[in-house]
């Protein structure tokens, strides 16, 4: 079985930053806008070197966004950044009239997201996010798993037309794809390959995904693992061969299963390929405080549970 190495722990906002960072050099139309989280979004280096390209809005999410879609009418690529809570929540009208009914190019950029956020609590931890944003028409859905991913994910988004909404998170979690990858939006990534169960996962989860594979290969279970960094478009081909090969599967997110990426393949298999299916994530319910690791334990978003809910589906073959 193929194994993938930690090459040290890095929070996912700090990719983001890394690409915005890069992005400021190679493309002058990028700017950024941040409401008055610019330690937190990482958007330091970017204002320091292009303060001409910055704008801090303050705590004013919506003039954000309405700031953000009028400068795409002159050309320029707005990047902005604030917690996933504020990034959707706060301004679903602003993104739905401004941003996507009228198709503008706008990167809506947003940290903090899931339960991870820990110890700022269940106001601040956004679990409905994914599903807000992928039900809008023509929005693009970015999950990315890592520090590399991330930052790969951001530089490819600004030569994407089209509104996207990239989301990521605020704890050092496992770095174990590629420096300097090609991200291609829409393009599923087989991690491992399998016969017995396949296991989707996005975001954080595709690390615990990545050790749930272990587990189950000293099991006796052939386990393929799949990188779904982009929810929507969703890679409907790379589910569909795979479900075809192993008959069953397992769907993993920080996030509401109720719109989220397991729903996204719930959809899908309903149409092409009725397949068992069993989804790792929280179950209708807000977070509460407490560190990453506890809520993660707490909520059952880890490789234990998915171990779990691989058992569990295999007996549904």
């Amino acid at each position: 079985m193929k194994t993938y190495t930690n090459t040290g722990n890095k929070d996912t906002r700090s990719g983001f930053g890394a690409g915005l960072t890069e992005l400021g050099k190679t493309n002058e139309n990028v700017v950024a806008l941040c409401a008055d989280l610019i330690g937190s979004l990482k958007m330091d280096d970017f204002k320091k070197n292009h303060p001409e390209r910055f704008f801090q809005v303050g705590i004013a999410e919506a003039n954000m966004i309405g700031l953000a879609a009028g400068l795409t009418i002159g050309g320029k690529i707005p990047f902005t950044g604030t917690f996933a809570n504020f990034s959707t929540g706060r301004v679903y009208d602003q993104i739905r009239q401004s941003v996507a009914y009228s198709d503008k190019n706008v990167k809506i950029c947003a940290s903090h997201a899931g339960l991870t956020l820990g110890e700022d609590g269940a106001t601040h931890q956004i679990l409905e996010d994914i599903g807000l944003m992928k039900m809008l028409p023509g929005m693009t859905v970015i999950n990315p798993c890592d520090y590399n991913q991330t930052k790969a994910a951001t530089i490819a988004i600004a030569e994407h037309h089209g509104p996207v909404y990239l989301r990521f998170g605020r704890p050092s979690v496992a770095n174990f794809t590629p420096e300097n990858q090609k991200f291609e939006i829409g393009k599923a990534l087989h991690l491992i390959e399998g016969t017995d169960v396949t296991i989707v996962a996005t975001g954080h989860l595709v690390w615990e995904a990545l050790e749930a594979a272990k587990t189950l290969n000293e099991k006796g279970i052939s386990a393929e693992v799949i990188n779904i960094h982009t929810i929507k478009p969703l890679d409907d081909k790379a589910i569909l061969d795979s479900v075809t090969k192993t008959g069953c599967i397992v769907t993993a997110e920080e996030h509401n299963y109720l719109g989220g990426l397991g729903e996204s393949v719930a959809r899908v298999l309903a149409k092409h390929k009725p397949t068992p299916q069993e989804f790792v994530a929280t179950n209708d319910t807000f977070g509460e405080s407490g560190t990453p690791a506890q809520l993660m334990d707490k909520y059952g978003l880890n490789s234990a549970a998915i171990v779990k809910a691989v058992e569990k589906v295999m007996k549904r073959k």
